[in-house]
Order: C-alpha cells, then sequence, then structure tokens
C-alpha cells in the first residue's frame, strides 16, 4: 500500500551537504510501513544488451573526449563487488550526479545490486533495499528508464524487500552470487523468487547470469517471459573452452 506521505525537503542551513538524497527525492511517495521509495513503472523496453558499471565508466572516459553527445544502446547493471560502486571513493550514492551525467549516454540501467547477505544486520539490509529503490526514482526523475532489480534475504526480509517495486512489469535478478550454483542455496533462492513473483506479478524477468535450471524452465511454463543475459565471466570461460 502507498503511504499517503509525500516526501517534502526542507530549505537546508547553508553549507550543509544532502547526505540522504532528500532534495533527489522530493515529491516521491513511499509504501506504508516500511517508508521505501516507491518508483513508477518501467517505461523502456526490454535491453538489446548490458554492461557493467565500471566497464562503462571506462568506456564513458574513452567516447566522452570524442563525442560529447555519443549514446550506447545498452542497460547498465550493477551486478559487480558493491565496492566498486559503493566505496568510500566510487559511492554513487555520495555522488548521484555523477552517476547521472553517465547513464544519459546509455539506454537505461538496473537499479544496483546492494547486498542483502544472510549474516548482514537487518538495519543494514534495510538500508540497501531503501537505496535500491530510492535509485530507481531518482534515475525516473532525469528520465532514465530503470528495470527494479529484485534483490531478497532470508525469509525475514521478505516482509519489505519487495516493497517500492511496481506490480505486472519487469523485474531484473542477478544469479551471480546469489548461492544457486550450490545445490544447499538452491530452496533458498527458489523460495524468495517464488514470493517475488507472487507479490509482483512480473510478465517479463531479465536474469543476469545462467538459467540453467528448472525453476526458471517452471516460470516459462506459466507464462513468464524470461530474457538471459550471460555474466562476463561465463562468457569469458566459453571464449576460454573455444580456444583451448
Amino acid at each position: 500500500m502507498l503511504s499517503t506521505m509525500i516526501y517534502s525537503v526542507k530549505k537546508p542551513r547553508t553549507g550543509s551537504v544532502d547526505l540522504w538524497n532528500g532534495s533527489q527525492l522530493e515529491g516521491t511517495s513511499f509504501t506504508e510501513g516500511n517508508d521505501i521509495p516507491l518508483c513508477l513503472q518501467c517505461t523502456g523496453t526490454v535491453p538489446i544488451n548490458l554492461i557493467a558499471y565500471d566497464d562503462a565508466k571506462t568506456l564513458h572516459k574513452k567516447l566522452i573526449k570524442k563525442d560529447p553527445n555519443y549514446h550506447i544502446d545498452m542497460y547498465i547493471h550493477f551486478y559487480i563487488d558493491d565496492q566498486k560502486f559503493d566505496g568510500h571513493r566510487s559511492s554513487i550514492w555520495m555522488y548521484p550526479q555523477k552517476l547521472i551525467e553517465l547513464l544519459l549516454h546509455f539506454a537505461g540501467a538496473i537499479s544496483p545490486d546492494l547486498s542483502t547477505f544472510a549474516d548482514f544486520p537487518d538495519a543494514i539490509k534495510r538500508y540497501n533495499i531503501y537505496r535500491m529503490r530510492a535509485f530507481d526514482v531518482i534515475f525516473q526523475k532525469h528520465d532514465i528508464p530503470v528495470i527494479p532489480n529484485v534483490r531478497w534475504g532470508t525469509s525475514e526480509t521478505w516482509s519489505y524487500c519487495f516493497d517500492g517495486i511496481p506490480m505486472r512489469g519487469i523485474i531484473a535478478i542477478g544469479v551471480v552470487a546469489s548461492g544457486i550454483s550450490k545445490v544447499m542455496n538452491r530452496q533458498y533462492f527458489k523460495d524468495g523468487l517464488l514470493k517475488a513473483i507472487e507479490l509482483l506479478e512480473p510478465h517479463t524477468i531479465i536474469i543476469y547470469g545462467s538459467d540453467n535450471y528448472d525453476l526458471f524452465d517452471e516460470l516459462r511454463e506459466r507464462g513468464i517471459n524470461i530474457i538471459t543475459f550471460p555474466s562476463k565471466t561465463s562468457l569469458a570461460f566459453k571464449r576460454r573452452v573455444k580456444y583451448e
């Protein structure tokens, strides 16, 4: 449910710094109970291809010098180590404008994949879910098409980790660091994904990584469109095997 509260920002004191990106979220609606920013339905199309954030930054540095108006028809994803986009000097949360300037040269983005590991304190997991949805809102305010990334932890996170994501739309998940490759983790992954589908009813799921699991075949049988983009590691392995 939606909260009736609409986020408003008071005039900041002289010299103050907007550490919480409140100005970026002014006018945003929040979910009732958990106060998670609510993003709008993705108006973009299914990506033609994906590029990792760190690779996009490297490419940007080369291309911007030659053509300030260059455009690449790829969505940027953040299925990489958090430290590459959420470190002390690399924090996209602390420097969102730099991220926006980069994204405007690409077709769109999948919302940042901030970690919600089982051994994290619940407060950190909630904070990372909040920031994922806040980024969705920030991107949309700058007319950047965004596909919400769905990230869950153990079952106690289900009460808030799917908040703020529009129903009956496109969602994305990353399986590379999900632990699904280990049989002991597969049921945990399946339970979380099925809960997401129950609550969000997506018509399309973007998968970053391998879909070579029975679960995804079951979802296709249910009429859900599954679109897979192999991970960078997987593509490198295939190339190595090809030439060995």
